[in-house]
């Protein structure tokens, strides 16, 4: 499990090893990690290292340190270096480190922006370590100008662009991003992930994050955010018993589809049957059951009540809009019975204002605006998009539910404010009907797993808080199977949910053929 931490978190982790006098060993420590990461990088891009060119950006704080260091270091590899100085100072000790290893010095100001951009677009490599986690903002000045430039004539071009740490302007503790953004294609941070780069949009400039350990990581307090790999997939997937039944492997209820959308609810049922349910219950129109009827002939459809069917979980509002109105009284009925339940699309507007952990709500940026601003939260979509981490923390703190906020990252918050971040999909997911295979499969492992407590308290997961798990599982088998599906070209939504149980056995395997555990905070995360 990838663990990640705000600024002041690894601030405060850095503290005690500050304060015996070790600063410059984890400074040298950062440096070396950064500069061995752009070495494997133009490796792996088959570039040679004697004669490559690189230039640092660097802040006068301690990330522009940082830079400087690993700079020095690589120059003593070969490769020609300029610094570029964005204030009228630098980190003494790593600018004497850089100038004695050769490298060039430039100040940056409003007369030599412009000279300064063409020169660092020349590079094989540039270094953005301008700002830190402890930043406010973003870029100011003759430093704006000079990213905002590099930025709008990168597209097409093979320069590999690494930040440090944390891409300027980016928000260590929120991923919130203030223009102008220099997009790395890899961030090297230190001593643990940062929330920021896991939650979009600091994730749409962060490229790969590579951690280098630096020794404080026995100090990080519980992280602030959470993503789960394959492995920890593995551990807490279900496997029937030899002596399971239909019953006990878990039966969910499903109440989706429409006259208007009445493939959301076969979609629905097939990500629900991919994803392990021993069986699937359907009520809606009597028009929907029976195209599900016909689609999935294992579903038992009806036209009766929530009352009227044992479950152990459901799945509500996929396909629905405000006319279905018998739809929308069954959505409410089950969430009133106190039962697990993944709410989707149309029926967000029509439930309780306050809900319950067990309630998984699944929207997208418009959909969660509309459900914060309906509770008096005043979002728009933009404002969703550009802090998707606070609003998605806000609408659990009002609603008192766990919530899935759908995107390119997928992030789920508990109202006990626990944060997963999954990230495993392709942009081919963005289609259609995709969002209700989604559905199936949380709602699938809700009926599996919900009250199951010992299989989260064995992985560590405060059982509380299964519910935040849960919904992270659905993300991640969702975003492997569709990967798996669309094989880098287009995907429609069926197909993903035929690709789940593959994906799933695949997982399955880990768990059996898994080695000495790795440490969660020294490995890239992709």
């Amino acid at each position: 499990m990838i663990s990640a931490y705000t600024g002041t978190q690894i601030r405060a982790a850095e503290q005690p090893l500050l304060a015996v006098g070790l600063g410059t060993i984890l400074m040298q420590r950062a440096s070396h990690g950064l500069a061995n990461a752009v070495v494997r990088e133009l490796q792996a891009r088959g570039r040679p290292l004697y004669g490559a060119s690189l230039a640092v950006l660097a802040g006068k704080g301690n990330n522009g340190g940082d830079g400087l260091f690993a700079a020095s270091f690589l120059a003593a590899r070969g490769i020609r270096t300029t610094a570029v100085l964005t204030a009228d100072a630098a980190h003494p000790e790593a600018l004497a480190a850089f100038e004695r290893a050769g490298g060039r010095v430039h100040f940056l100001s409003d007369a030599n922006v412009s000279q300064l951009a063409a020169e660092i677009a020349r590079a094989d490599v540039v270094i953005d370590a301008v700002l830190g986690t402890g930043a406010q903002g973003g870029l100011r000045g003759a430093a704006a100008a000079l990213v905002a430039g590099l930025e709008d004539g990168r597209p097409g071009t093979p320069q590999l662009v690494v930040a440090c740490d944390i891409p300027s302007g980016v928000d260590a503790d929120t991923g919130e991003a203030h223009p102008p953004v220099l997009t790395a294609d890899l961030t090297v941070t230190f001593g643990a992930a940062k929330a920021g780069l896991l939650a979009d949009p600091g994730a749409d400039h962060a490229g790969r994050v590579h951690v280098v350990p630096i020794g404080i990581e026995d100090e990080l307090p519980w992280p602030a955010m959470r993503r789960l790999e394959p492995t920890d997939l593995a551990r807490l997937l279900p496997q029937p018993a030899r002596r399971a039944h239909k019953y006990s492997r878990g039966v969910l209820g499903v109440v989706a589809g429409s006259a208007d959308y009445p493939g959301a609810a076969v979609l629905a049922c097939r990500g629900a049957l991919a994803a392990g349910a021993g069986m699937v219950r359907y009520l809606g129109p009597p028009a929907v059951a029976d195209l599900v009827r016909q689609s999935c002939p294992e579903v038992v459809c009806s036209t009766g009540s929530v009352a009227d069917n044992r479950v152990q979980a459901w799945l509500v509002g996929s396909g629905m809009g405000p006319g279905d109105s018998g739809q929308l009284q069954r959505a409410r009925d089950a969430v009133e019975s106190g039962l697990p339940v993944v709410a989707d699309a149309g029926a967000l507007p029509a439930l309780p204002d306050v809900l319950g952990p067990q309630v998984v709500l699944t929207p997208h940026a418009g959909e969660l605006a509309a459900l914060l601003d309906r509770l008096g939260a005043e979002y728009q979509r933009s404002g969703v998009e550009a802090n998707t981490l606070g609003a998605v923390r806000h609408a659990a703190s009002l609603t008192e539910a766990t919530v899935l906020l759908k995107g390119a990252t997928t992030l789920v918050a508990s109202p006990f404010q626990d944060f997963y971040s999954q990230s495993e999909g392709t942009p081919w997911l963005a289609t259609a009907g995709s969002g209700d295979v989604l559905a199936g499969i949380i709602g699938a492992l809700l009926a599996q797993v919900g009250s199951d407590v010992g299989r989260f308290r064995a992985a560590r997961i405060d059982p509380d808080e299964r519910w935040a798990a849960i919904a992270a599982m659905g993300a991640i088998l969702h975003g492997l199977a569709g990967t798996t599906a669309a094989g880098g070209g287009p995907l429609s939504a069926g197909r993903i949910a035929d690709a789940v149980p593959a994906v799933w056995g695949k997982v399955s395997l880990l768990s059996k053929h898994e080695g000495p555990k790795r440490n969660s905070h020294t490995h890239p995360l992709r």
